[in-house]
């Protein structure tokens, strides 16, 4: 049941923008919620009542349900659908799931963290913690590797985990990350964007 959906996200965030790329791509109705974080309505008194953790991405539907967090959204959105964004093969979908941890633990929390400190909050480099460079550029040299030996993350094919791990790092460099060494990295950024229709420019994304 996707009708009455509403989502509610910051174009900036690249976890916001994860369900409306899946939404988009599988040609589900939604209406899209734009909210300021720098406004910090996501701690007004209205935004809590259907949040009460004061965070974005949310999606709320007609019938009263919300779900809160990126991946869980994109995983009911392409589940309910019977995406092939989700795969059948009961080990393929658990190295999907394996990808949709990793981006949450080891890369959004260097990548992103630092891009919204830097770019957003305009926080001067020397006060931002030095080891979110060491942990980002770990992650990157990562996904090289993989991308090596493949096109994409999972069966060789587009799954969730390259919906959510493009997220943020198609606008690395915005953090201060050099991505010129990664040119795998750069190709399958370029191969997401074109299979989800994704304008390459950043700007408001």
């Amino acid at each position: 049941m996707t009708g009455g959906l509403i989502l509610y996200g910051s174009s900036f965030s690249g976890n916001c923008m994860k369900p409306k790329w899946v939404a988009d791509y599988l040609g589900i109705a939604y209406t899209w919620k734009e909210v300021d974080l720098l406004k910090k309505e996501t701690q007004g008194s209205a935004f809590l009542e259907i949040n009460a953790f004061g965070q974005v991405p949310v999606a709320k539907w007609a019938d009263g349900r919300v779900l809160t967090q990126s991946n869980a959204i994109m995983l009911y959105l392409a589940e309910e659908r019977k995406s092939a964004l989700i795969p059948s093969e009961p080990f393929a979908r658990a190295e999907m799931m394996s990808w949709l941890f990793w981006e949450q633990y080891s890369h959004e929390p260097a990548i992103a963290v630092r891009r919204w400190q830097s770019k957003f909050l305009q926080i001067p480099e020397c006060e931002i913690d030095e080891s979110l460079y060491e942990k980002g550029y770990r992650a990157l040299k990562r996904m090289e590797d993989i991308l090596k030996s493949a096109d994409w993350f999972v069966q060789n094919t587009l799954t969730l985990s390259d919906i959510a791990l493009v997220a943020y790092t198609r606008v690395a460099d915005e953090g201060g990350f050099d991505l010129s060494p990664y040119p795998r990295v750069r190709d399958w950024i370029a191969r997401v964007e074109g299979a989800l229709n994704i304008n390459s420019e950043k700007s408001g994304s």
